[in-house]
């Protein structure tokens, strides 16, 4: 069965900057949801996002997640978190 939650999306480094945000406190989101189309969504929300394609991680609850088949269930509240590869040294 697939029902809405509300989730808060934050943008971290390029991800903030191609967006224009550093988060979204109300974002409606299908659960359960493959990380792959939560993605997908998040580039309906924000197409300049498409820049970090294959090149990024999400974070769920703290926990990073590949994007691809993995099956997330969410909850309201839950924290997304958008993580553009780091550089630095």
């Amino acid at each position: 069965m697939c029902v809405l939650c509300v989730v808060c999306v934050l943008y971290f480094a390029q991800s903030a900057d191609l967006t224009g945000v550093r988060g979204e406190e109300s974002v409606a989101v299908p659960t359960p949801i493959s990380s792959q189309d939560l993605w997908t969504l998040l580039l309906r929300r924000h197409p300049r996002l498409s820049a970090l394609q294959r090149r990024v991680v999400l974070a769920v609850r703290q926990q990073y997640v590949a994007i691809g088949d993995h099956l997330l269930t969410l909850e309201d509240g839950d924290e997304v978190a958008v993580v553009p590869p780091l550089s630095g040294g």
